[in-house]
């Protein structure tokens, strides 16, 4: 895919040109999304090398899928930046650089001109340092694309400018849902537990309720296969090939492959057993495995899952440090929003995470805004400080008009540049509690 050339644009690529961005470059990310190996590092693409994390270069994970978008944002060689997501990957990217990300509502977006990992989670979402710029950057991407059905589902739901729910209150009497139990316990170090306690207290102080809640079905929710994503790679990224025409590099999965296997010592240093496990599905979407899946996939995250705590007690988000419950939200389609919360003893990052039901981002951006006015927490890493009076004046703030100059991390837009890695941004927690890994 490095020398791949796609006929056109994507659908957000041009409406992000017709707001005047400058687009500066195409961001590294993990090779097609950590959706190749079951055990490839964060950041890494045989292509663009390793990324590094501004907080400690070679010494923190960066994050990934989409790892690039992050770091580059972090590191101010950009304001904003698009990422990709299937499981987590613009949410846990965003939380271990220290900026903010928002995963939308699978719809809200389109995702034309993306290299497909699931037609049912994927999305494109912004990648800020702050809740404002997120939500100027969220604004220019909504829309009705005809290339992507999925958008006919927010007609009538999404903003065009999304700064208008930009509210430094707006944590009064919100009522949010605090997962502890077994996500703290099991996924957090002493000073990462301390960390959140201590968010939990500003927001408390900044006039939310915090109520202990468990998401029912637990052992389910833990033990749910990713047979959605195995069978949906396999059609995706066939039909995303086929639309590179003749010029495509490969016309199946299985090319791919062969081609890996033939160049292996270059191509593919940690394997590609989850393409060889998407190829054995054969693709079959009236597979009984795969429909199977999908429904109990939603069923245990949202129907019994998200939508019971939110509704049941009235609440209007969860909340999750870092990404560690993004796979509650990926399965429905629903929307989070991760900010800064802090630093480690060590100095790496630390993020809050609010996720909450379909459309829901004007009350998630509400609240990560409130919380972010409230602690100003975020420090700029000490590795890629600002540079004195290398500024660009842009238009103020505040409608989608404004001058968006930023990196477009999306591994798979259709951008009239050489290609520099295959895939798309995303994440997956593959395996048992103890393993979730970003992945697709």
């Amino acid at each position: 895919m490095a020398d791949s050339l796609p006929p056109d644009d994507a659908f957000i690529t041009q409406q992000l040109q017709d707001e005047g961005a400058i687009i500066l470059g195409k961001a590294n990310l993990t090779e097609f999304a950590n959706f190749i190996a079951f055990d490839m590092p964060n950041g890494f693409s045989a292509v663009g090398g390793q990324t590094l994390n501004p907080y400690g270069p070679g010494e923190f994970d960066v994050g990934g899928s989409s790892s690039g978008s992050a770091a580059a944002v972090a590191a101010n060689l950009a304001p904003i930046a698009i990422g990709t997501e299937t499981s987590g990957s613009i949410l846990s990217p965003a939380s271990s650089n220290s900026v903010v990300g928002i995963k939308p509502t699978v719809g809200l977006i389109s995702r034309d001109g993306i290299i497909p990992i699931s037609a049912t989670q994927d999305t494109a979402g912004p990648i800020a340092r702050t809740v404002e710029d997120a939500a100027i950057l969220l604004g220019a991407l909504t829309g009705i694309d005809p290339n992507d059905p999925a958008t006919a589902a927010s007609e009538g739901l999404f903003f065009e400018d999304y700064t208008q729910f930009l509210n430094a209150d707006g944590l009064e009497g919100a009522k949010l849902g605090v997962l502890r139990d077994p996500f703290f316990t099991a996924f957090l170090a002493d000073d990462e537990l301390a960390l959140a306690e201590q968010a939990f207290d500003d927001l408390a102080d900044l006039g939310a309720e915090l109520i202990d809640v468990e998401l029912p079905n637990l052992d389910e929710l833990f033990g749910l296969d990713f047979n959605v994503l195995f069978y949906e790679f396999n059609v995706g990224i066939e039909d995303y090939l086929a639309s590179l025409g003749d010029d495509a590099p490969a016309a199946t999965l299985a090319d791919i492959v062969a081609f890996n296997e033939a160049n292996a010592d270059a191509a593919i240093p940690f394997g590609q057993g989850v393409f060889e496990v998407s190829l054995a599905t054969g693709g079959d979407l009236t597979d009984p495995a795969y429909l199977e899946s999908l429904a109990t996939g939603i069923r245990v995250t949202a129907t019994e899952g998200v939508d019971v705590l939110l509704e049941s007690l009235d609440l209007d988000a969860l909340l999750f440090p870092n990404n560690i419950a993004a796979i509650s939200g990926a399965r429905p389609g629903y929307p989070s929003i991760t900010v800064p919360a802090g630093y480690t003893d060590a100095g790496e990052p630390f993020g809050l995470t609010f996720l909450s039901d379909a459309f829901s981002e004007p009350d998630l951006i509400e609240l990560a805004y409130a919380y972010e006015q409230g602690t100003l927490l975020r420090l700029s890493p000490e590795s890629t400080p600002a540079i004195a009076g290398d500024r660009v004046t842009v238009p103020e703030a505040g409608t989608t008009k404004a001058l968006l100059t930023m990196v477009l991390g999306v591994l798979g837009l259709r951008l009239r540049r050489q290609r520099c890695h295959s895939g798309k941004n995303a994440m997956l927690e593959l395996g048992t509690l103890g393993a979730f890994r970003p992945f697709g």
